[in-house]
C-alpha cells in the first residue's frame, strides 16, 4: 500500500493499487505547479486512491486537466486528465516513503530546461506518450 500526505498533514491518502508508471515530467505546466525544474509522478489506478484525512482543492490548469493541492499549505497532491480517466498521477514527493520507488522514464523531455539535467540512464520521451521512440537514454552529452 502507498501512503502519503501534504506538508502540513491536513491531507492524507492511501492507495492500494500498484504503480502503473513512475515518471519524471519536464513540461512547463508541471514546472509551474511545483516551482521546480522537474516533477516526478507515480501513476496509479484512480479507483485505488482514497483520502483518509482532508480533501485537496482542484483547479483546471488547461482543458481536461486538473491539478490538486492542499488549501492550507499549498502542497501539490495529484494531477488528473480526461485523456486517462481511470488513472491519477500522485506527486511522488507526497509519498510517506518516496525512497521506495524508482522512476521508469522521463516525459516531455523536449521541454526540458537547458540548465537542468538528471544523470540517470532512463529513456527521455519527447512528449507525454511513450509510443514514440525516446529522444535519448541518459543525460545530454554536451553539458
Amino acid at each position: 500500500m502507498i501512503t502519503g500526505r501534504c506538508l502540513c498533514q491536513a491531507i492524507r491518502y492511501e492507495c492500494t493499487g500498484e504503480p502503473i508508471l513512475i515518471a519524471h515530467c519536464h513540461c512547463e505546466s508541471c514546472r509551474r505547479q511545483t516551482s521546480s525544474p522537474v516533477t516526478t509522478f507515480v501513476l496509479v489506478p484512480r479507483a485505488t486512491l482514497r483520502f483518509t484525512q482532508g480533501q485537496p482543492k482542484e483547479f483546471s490548469s488547461s482543458p481536461g486537466v486538473w491539478r490538486s493541492f492542499c488549501a492550507d499549505c499549498g502542497s501539490p497532491i495529484y494531477y488528473r486528465t480526461d485523456r486517462r480517466p481511470n488513472d491519477i498521477d500522485l506527486y511522488a514527493l507526497t509519498l510517506d516513503d518516496a525512497a521506495a520507488i524508482a522512476p521508469d522514464c522521463h516525459v516531455h523531455a523536449a521541454e526540458q530546461l537547458p540548465w537542468f539535467e538528471v544523470s540517470d540512464d532512463l529513456p527521455r520521451y519527447p512528449e507525454g506518450s511513450r509510443s514514440d521512440p525516446p529522444l535519448r537514454y541518459g543525460p545530454k552529452q554536451n553539458l
